[in-house]
């Protein structure tokens, strides 16, 4: 690992719960860039928060907030004002920690925020380099834009205009440990969602659970060339399929639960 004076003023966050699967090695990943890596932990018990520290991370111990008001949490807790934004589970490689580094070799970088290539690495396989291509806004300067302050959202929100150039390495998404593990992820995730989310009507509701589960399945199976890698692909596919489309049904219970109590 480099000394934290050579590395870019960069603070890197990630929020933790039970993450014990693979915080420390995100942890000495980013620490290949970042100076200081700052692990916000809601309540632990596993090994998650000894090894975070143990890997070099500051961690610090709050109540779950809600997915966006957790990283704005994070954000105030960091010493620099540029910031990379991590899941427990995301894995900067050395080449793009490279590319990260050179953007800050003469100063400031020239843009305010930057993307990074997601790309998933399966249980079984390689990781999926040329499929199921997703960027998201993950480095950043917080003197110009933060995390939304909301329970149910947390990716950044980019003003009209902004340039948001694409860096060209992409971070390993280690997403699952199996399908079950996925299918579980998605569960907990979209009913977090769809208890904080603006409700839609009724009718789209209705529509959403009879017709959409094809219709999110094909969006990610054919558009998202997820055809391309098998059984396997087609099994990732329609779990991601089943997890939206659960969103919808738990919107919908959402409606009669809230009449039910008079809200």
């Amino acid at each position: 690992m480099t000394s934290s004076k050579t590395r870019p003023p960069i603070s890197a966050y990630i929020r933790t719960k039970n993450e014990a699967r693979l915080v420390a090695e995100v942890v000495r990943a980013a620490l290949q860039v970042a100076r200081e890596v700052i692990v916000v932990d809601s309540g632990s018990t596993d090994d998650t928060v000894r090894l975070a520290e143990e890997a070099g991370a500051k961690v610090i111990s709050m109540d779950w907030l809600g997915t966006g008001k957790q990283k704005r949490a994070a954000e105030d807790l960091c010493e620099h004002p540029w910031l990379l934004d991590l899941d427990a589970d995301e894995v900067i490689p050395a080449k793009l920690a490279a590319e990260i580094a050179a953007l800050f070799q003469n100063g400031e970088p020239a843009h305010k925020i930057y993307a990074l290539r997601m790309i998933i690495a399966p249980p079984v396989g390689e990781p999926w380099r040329h499929v199921d291509p997703d960027h998201r806004n993950k480095l950043y300067d917080s003197r110009e834009i933060r995390m939304p302050d909301s329970a149910a959202w947390d990716q950044l929100d980019i003003p009209s205009g902004t340039q948001v150039p694409k860096l060209k390495t992409p971070i390993i998404h280690y997403a699952f440990t199996d399908i079950g593990f996925l299918l579980t992820k998605q569960e907990r995730n979209m009913t977090q969602r769809a208890k904080s989310a603006p409700l839609k009507p009724l009718w789209q509701l209705r529509f959403r659970m009879i017709f959409g589960l094809p219709v999110y399945f094909l969006k990610r199976y054919i558009l998202k060339g997820l055809f391309l890698k098998g059984a396997y692909g087609f099994s990732f596919a329609m779990t991601i399929a089943i997890g939206r489309w659960l969103k919808d049904v738990k919107m919908y219970e959402r409606h009669h639960f809230e009449k039910k109590d008079g809200k």
